[in-house]
């Protein structure tokens, strides 16, 4: 995983930023690689180089997501294990956005309408036909996140771990849930989707 703050997601989404320059003892990354940023999906590492702080550029910094270089210092400042000079050596890493086939896009459309509530519920409905469990998991999720699939299934009271993913699946194709190496989270969608939810009920 390579993390980034929430304020950078867009740009690294949309390509407007494609550097980030780290304070690492060594290289934390390599080229070639994907890593997960979370929750916007993967990023590919195009080159991996350590430069000094004054070789950096206005460009280099507007390509990091930063308004001018000063920023670009000020950000790094607080983060750097000595004053930051000159010959202060920072990685450079280039990279693009990856896409992730693992995360459905809807999942980050969390402005939802009354409308989009009442199709999602509608259908959760449908899934639960045989016996109401798209609430509960969504909860246990939310209660839960990045908890193993297998202690998910076995705060159910399910033997087995494989229906529980499939299950999951299911809500993740509808744009509620986010999968991970372990476990899973509710996305953002899923989160306030829960939310206006409750407030239908509660009215």
């Amino acid at each position: 995983m390579l993390l980034f703050q929430k304020r950078f997601h867009a740009g690294i989404v949309d390509g407007a930023v494609r550097l980030t320059f780290r304070l690492w003892d060594k290289p934390h990354v390599k080229a070639a690689g994907r890593y997960r940023v979370h929750p916007i999906g993967v990023v590919e590492v195009d080159g991996v180089e350590q430069v000094t702080l004054a070789s950096l550029t206005e460009a280099d910094a507007q390509a990091g997501g930063f308004a001018s270089r000063d920023e670009l210092l000020s950000y790094l400042a607080p983060v750097a294990k000595a004053p930051l000079t000159a010959k202060t050596r920072v990685f450079r890493v280039a990279f693009h956005h990856g896409g992730d086939g693992d995360r459905v896009p809807l999942a980050l459309e969390a402005a939802l309408t009354p409308a989009d509530v009442a199709d999602i519920e509608l259908r959760l409905a449908r899934l639960d036909a045989k016996g109401p469990w798209t609430r509960r998991v969504l909860q246990l999720i939310g209660k839960h996140p990045r908890v193993a699939a297998s202690q998910l299934a076995a705060k159910l009271g399910l033997a087995e771990t494989e229906p529980f993913k499939i299950d999951v699946r299911k809500l993740k194709k509808l744009g509620l849930t986010q999968s991970f190496e372990v476990g899973y989270e509710l996305s953002p969608r899923g989160e306030r989707f829960l939310a206006l939810s409750r407030g239908r009920a509660k009215r």
